[in-house]
């Protein structure tokens, strides 16, 4: 929620001045003016609630530390501002742990793959599987992104089904899981449907256990074009095991995954399903940083030839 420096100040002094006394009153206008500047600042919407803590010498000389609490309903956020002594400046610093970052170590394991195995750039996409943008994302990914670099680079999905707004996403991403166990192709198979018929599925209700049905089946068909073992199939599907998809979901609460698709390509983060472009402008930098030098871009479309506009009149007969 809070990424943003309000303030730099964070300079070393010999001498640290000591934090200014204030009245009851001084102190109750400064925590005011504390939490205006933080709402502004950050866009904290108006129901939730900003308490400040109890302020603490930190390591930083001429500031303290003060805690700050976000909170609405039940769920609470801390964050740890900077203070200086004499109450003029407040900062908020990140610090960032590179030897355990999350985002390089993404656990990938036993997941299908599309492209090169062996590629050296790696687009791993946190999917939900009844996400109109992810299916717009996942048609930029297929197939013009994968034509364009071929063996160059490889994909990976993990799930994300956000179901607390998508009703029937869980069940696909599970279903879509029975039928990686037996085959990565037939779950692609399965996972490019889904998002080119997602209108389909949801059905004019929106009625979950008919879409739950209806997953199944599609699951079934895609299984038994590619001869898999229908008995074994059958007793994923009836089993509904969320235990992977939740552990997915685990893994994107630690990355802080506000929404999505989420695309890590090498370790840098897209948020959003972002014009193909941009997309490949991420890669590039990938695939340059791995000592490949990337495909060159197409050429643009040929301009079109302008007309009026309007239809013209044929001569009568």
């Amino acid at each position: 929620m809070l990424a943003v420096c309000i303030a730099v100040g964070c300079k070393a002094q010999s001498n640290p001045p000591q934090a200014a006394a204030l009245s009851p009153q001084q102190t109750a206008a400064l925590n005011r003016h504390i939490q205006d500047m933080v709402r502004s600042q950050f866009n904290i919407p108006p129901d939730y609630t900003v308490n400040l803590g109890v302020r603490k010498p930190s390591k930083f000389a001429g500031y303290d530390t003060l805690p700050v609490v976000f909170s609405h309903g039940s769920n609470e956020t801390y964050e740890e501002f900077l203070i200086s002594s004499d109450n003029k400046t407040l900062a908020h610093l990140d610090k960032f742990d590179l030897a355990n970052d999350p985002a390089v170590s993404i656990d990938i394991a036993g997941r299908p793959i599309r492209g090169n195995p062996d590629a050296k750039v790696t687009v791993i996409n946190f999917d939900d599987l009844q996400c109109p943008f992810c299916a717009r994302m996942h048609d930029t990914l297929f197939p013009a992104t994968l034509d364009h670099y071929k063996d160059k680079v490889r994909f990976i999905y993990k799930d994300y089904p956000l179901y607390e707004i998508h009703n029937w996403a869980m069940h696909a991403a599970v279903d879509a899981n029975c039928l990686a166990a037996q085959s990565g192709d037939v779950y692609w198979n399965y996972v490019d449907y889904l998002h080119n018929h997602g209108q389909e599925i949801s059905g004019p209700n929106h009625d979950a256990a008919k879409s739950a049905t209806m997953l199944d089946v599609l699951a079934r068909e895609q299984a038994a074009k590619a001869k898999l073992d229908s008995a074994k199939l059958d007793a994923c599907l009836a089993a509904q095991d969320e235990s992977k998809v939740r552990a997915s979901l685990s893994l994107a609460d630690a990355l802080k995954l506000q929404g999505a698709p989420a695309l890590f390509i090498n370790g840098e983060r897209i948020d959003g399903a972002l014009p193909q472009e941009q997309v490949w402008v991420v890669i590039d930098r990938a695939l340059r940083a791995a000592g490949i030098e990337p495909p060159p871009m197409p050429p643009p479309p040929a301009p079109q030839p302008v007309t009026s506009g309007a239809e013209k009149s044929q001569p009568l007969k």
